[in-house]
């Protein structure tokens, strides 16, 4: 049995992974905290648990092997530093961090420490996203030109953040707003198939201003080393995303249009690119559970703590080059 404690509530993810932890037999939530003590006793009560005043009654207790952080994305990096400096393995709901200052440092203090890292990047356990990876790694695509990718959804229009989550919807708290917030999930398997962008540019915008002038939408423009461009979106206004992801390459093509998924290459028999494509590998457990998976002692893959920061810094650069309206190279 796992002992973890709840660290911050603030997510609009916390009731899902509240629902996980209770369907799991061999984990027990010791404590919760929250600089919200409302928050924090709401939770600890659907998890039959206790709340704790101070987050350092939970980093000072051997018996907690993990922690589980929901906060405020501005508060994640001393909450971090703390769980590092106390030996707790743990996971970080995305983005880590609010920019590639806050990100790194933490990046080093978990690297240091030698812990178990996990954030919140659930695509990557998708069938479809590791088939594509193989490919990709397998040369099947031959030289990739281009690759589109999406995450879109009516949040701003259906009122997600009005009052719960409204911190969501403030970039000086959450890093980001709709392009970051949703953006970030594709970027992680955009870097994960091409590896890190050597420049990037981006505009965003606001459509409804229902929460002020935090953006509601917005597209960027990746250039990676090899001369690969990628374009990458994300947005609260959207009443569809229809093509989430679209891959080509000089020997391969790969698109996915209202759920179903098309691949064609030279060099994979039967992948001709009209028939829906279904010989793919099965999903993997969502990203939570595959941290709680990795307390258990099983050997899962998990998001590296260095990836969580190279996402950070690639959207915070390409929220400054949509301010600045330049490109912005990335080191």
């Amino acid at each position: 049995m796992q002992t973890v404690a709840l660290v911050g509530t603030a997510h609009i993810h916390t009731p899902g992974f509240v629902k996980r932890l209770n369907a799991r037999h061999d984990v027990r939530v010791k404590y919760v905290w929250d600089w919200q003590p409302e928050r924090a006793r709401k939770w600890a009560a659907e998890l039959k648990t206790e709340t704790v005043d101070n987050p350092d009654q939970i980093f000072t207790d051997d018996e907690i092997g993990g922690v589980i952080i929901c906060s405020e994305t501005n508060r994640h990096e001393a909450l971090v530093l703390m769980a590092a400096a106390a030996g707790k393995h743990m996971f970080v709901e995305k983005p880590l961090g609010i920019g590639a200052d806050d990100a790194y440092r933490m990046a080093e203090a978990v690297e240091k420490a030698g812990l178990i890292f996990q954030t919140g990047y659930f695509m990557r356990s998708q069938g479809v996203h590791r088939f594509l990876r193989q490919q990709v790694q397998a040369g099947h695509f031959g030289r990739i030109t281009r690759v589109r990718m999406s995450n879109c959804h009516g949040g701003s229009l259906g009122g997600w953040f009005d009052s719960d989550y409204r911190w969501m919807a403030d970039p000086a708290i959450a890093g980001c707003g709709a392009f970051g917030d949703l953006g970030t999930h594709r970027l992680d398997i955009m870097l994960w198939l091409l590896g890190n962008p050597v420049s990037v540019t981006a505009g965003v915008g606001v459509a409804t201003a229902r929460y002020g002038d935090c953006d509601e939408y917005g597209e960027g423009l990746l250039k990676f080393a090899d001369g690969a461009i990628g374009v990458l979106a994300g947005g609260w206004v959207d009443l569809a995303d229809p093509v989430p992801l679209l891959i080509s390459g000089t020997q391969g093509h790969a698109y996915i249009c209202n759920g179903q998924f098309f691949f064609k290459s030279e060099h994979v028999e039967g992948a001709d690119g009209k028939t829906v494509w279904t010989n793919l590998p099965p999903d993997l457990p969502h990203a939570f559970e595959l941290f709680l998976d990795a307390l258990a002692g099983q050997t899962v893959p998990l998001v590296g703590v260095r990836e969580a920061a190279v996402r950070s810094a690639v959207m915070e650069a390409m929220y400054q080059a949509a301010r600045n309206q330049t490109w912005v190279a990335l080191g």
